[in-house]
């Protein structure tokens, strides 16, 4: 980690962003064949196939990544370690990922002939020529860029990006109400099936509050929950989909554990609606992927 602190703009932080983007659309390239040369260039930090990446492009993304850290947590926060690595050794490793993820996707745009159009390039010469103006000269020598370099980072950026979009239009984007719909349930978890009997008789007295019996006879902190198909065990979910509003399920083991549900609410309706945004996010994710992970490892 470079021990300078340069000052960024909002052009800046765009590039931190866009690592953070690249690296939740695809795996970490385990099956892609790597091989020993003698013929990388000089500050030529990596290449992959055709694609190469230079120093200054990890400086830039190093440096970024540094103020963002110490901008929270100040600059003790390198001397975190997880007792194996240090938070300097991780965060480098972290950021040759995401770099070595944004040429793949490139050299996957190359493959569909994804390219950027006239108005896309204006956008990415404008935001490297703001952050190559926020730099000072001293800045410029210690991290050894260029505006055209600056600029051609955001490009790769916004074609990786274009690529991802070109990939994942086609997904199905509707989610019916059932496959998104996520319920509240009251819940008591008990590690003896023998209490759990005891306990259920006590839930289907007359009169008695089955929220307040829970936070009694829980062995769980959180009483109120609230889950989507596919979030829980299947031994749960099956028990809770089928509950009626106020209804008292019987005991449902799972995992070693003894449950008793009362359903609080049949449909959250805030929380289906975010269940399917996410359950369209997931599909997109998978699709994306598997070409990808398939592209990927055609690669050296």
């Amino acid at each position: 980690m470079i021990n300078k602190k340069t000052k960024f703009c909002k052009a800046a932080a765009l590039l931190g962003a866009a690592v953070m983007m690249i690296s939740a659309l695809a795996g970490c390239g385990k099956n892609t064949k790597v091989v020993l040369t003698a013929g990388l260039k000089k500050n030529e930090v990596f290449r992959i196939s055709s694609a190469s990446c230079m120093l200054p492009e990890v400086m830039v993304y190093l440096t970024n990544m540094q103020n963002q850290y110490e901008s929270v947590y100040g600059s003790q926060i390198w001397n975190a370690s997880d007792g194996q690595l240090s938070l300097e050794q991780e965060e480098r490793e972290q950021v040759l990922t995401q770099l070595a993820r944004i040429k793949v996707m490139n050299l996957l745009a190359q493959k569909k002939e994804v390219t950027l159009d006239d108005k896309e390039k204006e956008r990415a010469a404008a935001a490297g020529r703001e952050y190559f103006t926020s730099l000072n000269s001293a800045e410029v020598t210690a991290l050894n860029v260029t505006q055209d370099l600056i600029t051609k980072m955001y490009e790769e950026y916004a074609l990786a990006e274009k690529v991802y979009q070109t990939i994942v239009e086609n997904v199905n984007p509707e989610v019916n109400d059932d496959e998104a719909r996520t319920i509240t349930v009251d819940m008591i978890r008990v590690s003896d099936s023998a209490k759990a009997s005891q306990v259920l008789g006590k839930a289907k007295e007359e009169g008695v509050d089955f929220e307040t019996l829970a936070q009694a006879e829980s062995e769980d902190q959180t009483v109120t929950q609230s889950f989507g198909k596919g979030e829980v065990s299947e031994a749960l979910e099956k028990a809770a989909f089928n509950l009626g509003k106020d209804e008292i399920s019987d005991v449902v083991e799972s995992d070693g554990s003894y449950y008793i549900l009362k359903c609080i609410s049949t449909v959250d309706e805030a929380q289906t609606k975010a269940n399917k945004e996410k359950i369209v996010k997931q599909r997109q994710s998978e699709a994306f992927d598997t070409e990808y992970t398939a592209f990927e490892q055609t690669l050296v």
